[in-house]
């Protein structure tokens, strides 16, 4: 399997920040080793007592904090607890696309949520894209952004079948598809994918961006509203949320109802928002078998002259290839041009298996060096894409080549939706988590979302799918589904 522990230690200071699992440092992670942001704590000490508490500093923590400051009725304070660096977890650890789905994943929801549902699915992925491009633009935000065509590009004449059962019965069912160009022609989907091995592909209208920086651009908007305003905390993990004993309540000068225990001390607080994704079940049990943990790997790779320059990949990319597997691929093609192959690439069923094997790993993030992944990617480059023909010779020369490989934490459902709302039978929790490996495409909609919900608004207030929505039954109903490990 190669090597699957990081030797990277994260301890700045051994005795401020305690040595954890080594953690693999992302492409977007490395690149930002001088931000003080990385390490900030806004006190020295964790405060008493919060209005609010938000557990973890990802794009869900980030945007719910921004978005409750500006709201017209904003918490006194806001406490944010992060136990490692700052956006360490998912969001630092994606391959950077933005990438709304608005067809490939429609029979699928269908399946399980019905044809209403699905279709608003698609279109909250829309939504969420052009928010998210929004909020870059007119904040002006330095995160690399392009926006620009994706293209799904299927392989094989079976993936190009299913493809075409898929868009059709979107179609037939009144979806919205003016905005995805189905390439059926061979030769012209090989020309405008420039993948001389493809049969099919779709195109359509994408983003990627450097997630830590837009993260960290709506951390500093929080600061500047002052430190009695917002507190951010790295380096202080969550031990648990407990109800208030009546002693607490009573003394306290302003009841709270929950304390959250860390390993620096506990504040006291009536509202908890869990934005910890993959994490959530280490602190809520009531989500254990239900936010399944499940770790997936993303490789850098430095392309060759004859990609590069002028002759860089323009576009991102699915690649579609048998038995649902994919390569998910960020070119970057308006910064560096260095290219980013995530997804479920046909090797990771190899470490799926050994992570089903090995139930402690879930969530280690440390893990690199994975060869069967990186394998898998060398032989599209090599052979299953058409490349070598164009140019790219894997054997190029020092400096090119696959460089690097992380790993991040996904949280799977089995209804492959995430969840937004109130933690039932528990006042004043709240949750956004479980994106199920797709949350560039729903976060900028979900957090204020529940912003809305945590300020006495209704669910028709969010603008989400229903199927969003955390509801005991809906909990009751997952328990009795658990995902399979990594699907």
């Amino acid at each position: 399997m190669g090597n699957t522990t990081a030797s990277l230690t994260a301890d700045k200071s051994t005795t401020l920040f305690p040595k954890l699992k080594g953690q693999s440092l992302s492409y977007w992670l490395q690149g930002v080793r001088a931000n003080p942001l990385l390490d900030h704590r806004t006190t020295e000490n964790l405060p008493e007592s919060a209005d609010v508490v938000i557990i973890g500093s990802g794009m869900t923590g980030a945007l719910t904090a921004l978005t409750l400051l500006s709201s017209p009725n904003p918490p006194s304070s806001i406490l944010m607890l992060e136990a490692r660096e700052l956006c360490s977890g998912a969001t630092g650890r994606n391959a950077g696309h933005c990438k709304p789905d608005q067809w490939r994943g429609y029979t699928k929801h269908k399946g399980r949520v019905g044809k209403e549902q699905a279709l608003k699915i698609l279109a909250n992925e829309q939504e969420t894209f052009e928010k998210l491009v929004e909020y870059v633009r007119a904040n002006t935000v330095d995160c690399d952004l392009w926006v620009g065509k994706t293209m799904d590009v299927a392989m094989t004449e079976e993936v190009a079948a299913q493809c075409a059962e898929n868009f059709n019965q979107l179609r037939e069912d009144g979806g919205k598809i003016d905005g995805v160009e189905w390439i059926q022609d061979r030769e012209e989907a090989r020309k405008r994918s420039r993948i001389p091995n493809a049969i099919s592909a779709f195109s359509w209208d994408a983003a990627s961006f450097y997630p830590w920086k837009v993260v960290a651009h709506m951390i500093e908007r929080c600061l500047s509203f002052g430190n009695d305003r917002f507190n951010l905390q790295t380096w202080t993990t969550v031990k648990s949320v407990e109800p208030a004993d009546d002693d607490l309540q009573m003394n306290s000068e302003d009841g709270r109802k929950w304390v959250v225990e860390t390993d620096r001390g506990s504040t006291a607080t009536d509202t908890v928002v869990f934005a910890t994704n993959a994490y959530t079940a280490g602190l809520l049990s009531e989500f254990e078998g239900v936010i399944v943990p499940t770790p997936h790997l993303c490789d850098k790779v430095i392309p060759p002259p004859s990609f590069s320059g002028s002759h860089s990949l323009q576009n991102t990319y699915g690649i579609l290839l048998p038995n649902d597997a994919l390569f998910s691929i960020n070119s970057r093609s308006s910064s560096d041009g260095i290219v980013l192959f995530g997804g479920s690439n046909p090797g990771i069923s190899q470490f799926l298996k050994w992570v089903d094997e090995h139930p402690d790993e879930r969530t280690n993030d440390g893990l690199s060096g994975i060869g069967s992944v990186t394998n898998a990617v060398k032989e599209f480059i090599d052979t299953g894409s058409g490349w070598s023909t164009q140019g790219w010779n894997l054997d190029a020369g020092p400096g090119q080549g696959p460089d690097y490989q992380w790993s991040g934490i996904m949280a799977i459902t089995s209804d492959r939706l995430p969840m937004v709302g109130r933690v039932p039978g528990k006042d004043g929790l709240w949750i956004c988590s479980a994106h199920n490996g797709h949350g560039m495409a729903r976060i900028f909609t979900a957090a204020p979302g529940l912003v809305k919900l945590m300020q006495g608004g209704k669910w028709t207030d969010t603008g989400l799918p229903d199927c969003f929505q955390l509801t005991s039954e809906r909990l009751e109903r997952l328990k009795k589904r658990v995902a399979p490990p990594g699907q």
